[in-house]
């Protein structure tokens, strides 16, 4: 090690006073703006005025606002993000060692709190809104469990009711989670469930199936309009989540930039799109300015490769087929992916936001399998000391691969990562791992020809 790197310590640590006062709008410097919300009855865009039906008033600017690039974050959000931010960026100086590679591993780890995930930084806020519009609850879904959480504990803090439906396969596979919502004070529902008009119709569609965000997202949305003083919330997708997710970047860019350190490439997994937009957007605002450039790459699971396999289309963001159309890299609405452990990566959409970026050629994405990603987080976990979330794993494959390709080149690339969380509560996928009971799905390309032939009709779109 040489005496320059001696100088960055393992972990950077930012000061309570760094924390970021401001969002930033990454779509302020989109010259390709992501296409706008559509009302599916009409097939025009959505107003701000529907839009509040189902959205908290300022959560609905907040997704119609492309020009802003900063938004001043609320004292009262800034005071509770001061509970567990700002998040440390650690340099792997093990995983490097481990891997015996010139490239310098950086990882921004967002699970120093309860909830285990960058999950809460939305939650706070969108729970803050809703709190001063003086709703007496909120709605939503949740994956893996972590949104839930995080949002469970948001609204217990602020005193607000909340409602979670919770994909019927994490549900089941991750009990302790569930429990973790319940103890601070969420009603937690199994879905697709027999509680909501939805959700029966979805059961007898599909009997006997383990459920996907699609589903969970048409009960909440339900719920939410049909119960007075309701609106509903969601954890990722959203313009307005992206947003708020841009503390992990904000303080990643200024933990690197206080040891003159820029990367080579950012790598996140992607989902829905919150942890990867969160990362990557001061980095891709420069790179839109034409003040610098970087290899931005989005790894997702190969059973349900929106970004790799899926199109860019108008889609309905859930299965229910309530919601607006989105335009984004999707599967299809009707697509319910197999029930892989990475429970927050197993929607069939992607944001429109990073769904523009990519279309336009700004990033990369690759697909990776289940036992491969195991694989990376079991290392990650024995030479890091951090026992990483299924999602976060996706990233640690791809960068773990991008350093050994430097071992072959002996180039010095700098790496940065997203550990979105910890894998504490997905101890069902560890056991099934290493027992070697895990298989890797991967739809076939009939199935998603049958998905795709389901796409809303929308005019302009093939």
């Amino acid at each position: 090690m040489s005496n320059t790197e001696n100088k960055i310590p393992y972990k950077i640590y930012l000061s309570e006073n760094e924390i970021p006062k401001q969002w930033y709008n990454l779509r302020a410097d989109m010259k390709n703006k992501p296409a706008p919300l559509l009302n599916p009855g009409t097939g025009k865009p959505l107003t701000a005025e529907e839009m509040s039906g189902i959205f908290c008033e300022e959560l609905v600017a907040q997704e119609l606002d492309d020009t802003t690039p900063y938004i001043d974050i609320p004292q009262e959000i800034r005071d509770f993000y001061k509970m567990y931010r700002p998040a440390p960026l650690v340099r792997a100086y093990c995983l490097e060692k481990a891997l015996d590679t010139p490239a310098k591993i950086y990882y921004k780890f967002e699970g120093n709190n309860t909830s285990g995930s960058h999950k809460l930084n939305s939650a706070i806020a969108q729970a803050y809104y809703a709190k001063k519009q003086g709703l007496k609850g909120v709605t939503t879904e949740t994956g893996a469990g972590q949104w839930g959480t995080a949002l469970s504990m948001a609204c217990a803090y602020l005193g607000l009711d909340l409602k979670v439906y919770m994909v019927k396969v994490s549900y089941e596979q991750k009990p302790f989670r569930r429990e973790v919502m319940r103890t601070y004070g969420a009603d937690v529902t199994p879905s697709p469930s027999t509680t909501t008009e939805v959700g029966r119709k979805i059961l007898a569609e599909h009997p006997g199936t383990t459920g996907s965000l699609g589903c969970a997202i048409s009960e909440a949305v339900e719920v939410a309009t049909t119960n007075e003083g309701y609106r509903y919330v969601l954890g990722s997708v959203l313009n307005q989540v992206l947003l708020h997710q841009s503390v992990i970047g904000l303080e990643t860019k200024a933990a690197l930039d206080k040891y003159g350190v820029e990367p080579d490439m950012i790598i996140g997994c992607a989902g829905g799109g919150s942890n990867l937009g969160g990362l990557i957007a001061p980095f891709m605002g420069e790179k839109l300015r034409g003040e610098k450039d970087y290899r931005i790459i989005a790894v997702e699971p190969a059973s349900c490769p929106s970004f790799t396999r899926g199109k860019f289309a108008y889609d309905f963001c859930d299965t229910g087929m309530i919601c607006p159309l989105a335009k984004m890299y999707t599967l299809g609405s009707g697509f319910i992916p197999s029930a892989n452990h990475a429970g927050g990566l197993r929607f069939h959409g992607m944001s429109s936001t990073l769904s523009q970026l990519y279309d336009d050629g700004l990033m990369e994405a690759v697909a990776v399998e289940q036992t491969e990603v195991f694989e990376a987080a079991e290392k990650f976990a024995r030479i890091e000391g951090i026992l990483p979330a299924p999602e976060s794993s996706h990233a640690i494959k791809v960068a773990m691969d991008e350093a050994l390709k430097c071992k072959e080149t002996g180039e010095e690339k700098t790496i940065v990562f997203g550990l979105t969380g910890t894998g504490y509560f997905d101890m069902v996928a560890y056991e099934k791992f290493n027992d070697g009971k895990m298989t890797d799905y991967i739809p076939t390309d009939e199935e998603l020809e049958e998905s795709f032939k389901h796409l809303p009709k929308v005019p302009g779109q093939e």
